[in-house]
This record gives structure tokens, sequence and C-alpha cells, in this order.
């Protein structure tokens, strides 16, 4: 069985709630979403952004965007596994076949 996993990565502290929305985004065409974000985000801001993973079966994932070296990722919230709608990944998957294979 095929599992497409998609993750929104942001690399600094500004517009995570952007990510967020990309990070649901993706469940339109993968089985399963992750919003990566650095782990000196603020309190406030990751627990808000916790919450709203946990509601919308988004993952998320915290790591030390300051340290390429030893990133530390550190699983916060696990993504919800469903069912995406076949029309958009079958759309995107030719799109990426078409990006690689050219």
């Amino acid at each position: 069985m095929t599992l497409i996993v998609a993750s929104e990565v942001k690399v600094d502290v500004t517009d995570l709630l952007k990510g967020f929305g990309q990070a649901c985004a993706y469940r339109l065409f993968a089985h399963k979403s992750y919003l990566v974000i650095p782990q000196h985000t603020p309190t406030d801001e990751l627990d808000r952004l916790e919450a709203l993973c946990r509601m919308h079966g988004v993952g998320l994932v915290s790591f030390d965007a300051r340290n390429s070296s030893r990133p530390s990722y550190r699983l916060l919230a696990r993504p919800v596994k469903h069912e995406p709608d076949l029309s958009y990944t079958n759309r995107y998957v030719r799109l990426v076949e078409r990006k690689l294979f050219a």
C-alpha cells in the first residue's frame, strides 16, 4: 500500500500560522501531513499551534533550526491518517512525476 506523507517546514518563527494552513491544505492529497517548526518558537505560539494541529489531525514536529548538523527533531503531535481526495492525489503525483522524470 502506498502512503503519501507531506510536510511544511518553517526554518524561522515568522508565518507559522500560514505554515499550519499549508499543512492542512496538504491533507487534500496526502494520507498524513506534518508542520515542522523551529524549537525556539515562543511558548504561546507553540501551544496554539499544537492545539490546532491536534484538532485538525496535522502532525507537529520541532527541530533545532540553529544546528543543521544535529537538528534534534521532536514529535509534538501525531498526525491522523485519513484518505485524501484521489483527484488531487493523482494531479499532484502527475506533477511530481513530470518534474522528476522530465
